[in-house]
């Protein structure tokens, strides 16, 4: 039996990170998901659901369930794509920049106290590959 692996590894600090974001952002009441997509569209970006979905690792479907809750809190809205009518761009609304703007707040305390332990260059090294890796699951 394996006793530890890189993805098991993966999985416990996904899992404890996450614990952590619940308790920073518990005011709010946001899934991971929720938070993981208000904090990609913090910097104002205007994206389409697929877009989105491709950005964050999420299947379509997943992303559309996301997008339905945070709409119904008031937070995004869906436009017409300026040049796909097929497409919807998600656009922010002024109560979801402010939401977004604290979730990417805390998104930056949390990954200060994860990376608190590590070198400035051992921190860019583990950004860097875990770049690299999501990058190949998206190949």
């Amino acid at each position: 039996m394996v006793s530890s692996t890189l993805l098991l590894d993966l999985q416990r600090v996904t899992h404890l990170t996450l614990d952590a974001l619940t308790r920073e952002l518990a005011d709010l009441q946001l899934s991971a998901s929720e938070a993981n997509v208000l904090a990609n569209l913090a910097d104002g970006a205007q994206l389409t659901a697929s877009a989105l979905a491709a950005r964050v690792g999420s299947r379509p479907t997943t992303m559309t369930a996301v997008l339905d809750r945070l709409a119904g809190r008031g937070w995004i809205v869906r436009e017409p794509h300026p040049t796909d009518r097929r497409a919807v761009v998600l656009r922010l609304t002024a109560a979801g920049r402010g939401v977004a703007h604290t979730v990417a707040r805390a998104y930056e305390r949390v990954e200060a106290d994860v990376l608190a332990g590590l070198s400035p260059t051992a921190a860019r090294s583990l950004r860097s590959s875990l770049r690299r890796l999501g990058e190949v699951g998206h190949a």
